[in-house]
């Protein structure tokens, strides 16, 4: 199995965030760097499945016959980009 490196970064978080992370861990009992490394995972994987779901919608669309069905997924991949 590989070591895992660490790479030592410094981050500033706006206070009502860091109030967040620190509410966290107290109730999860462990350190603010344990934290902030699952919450930032958890941010890449979000980020991940939403770039996965974009494209299998966009791959739905160019499949899709129907113009009420292409409609349903261009409105999909507009919210996805541009938010609601």
């Amino acid at each position: 199995m590989a070591e895992t490196r660490t790479v030592r970064r410094s981050v500033s978080l706006p206070t009502p965030v860091a109030r967040r992370v620190k509410a966290l861990v107290k109730t999860k009992k462990t350190s603010e760097n344990r934290v902030l490394v699952e919450l930032i995972e958890s941010g890449l994987e979000a980020k991940e499945k939403e770039k996965e779901r974009f494209f299998d919608l966009a791959a739905q669309l160019t499949r899709a016959k129907s113009s009420a069905e292409q409609t349903k997924l261009k409105e999909e991949l507009a919210r996805l980009t541009f938010g609601d």
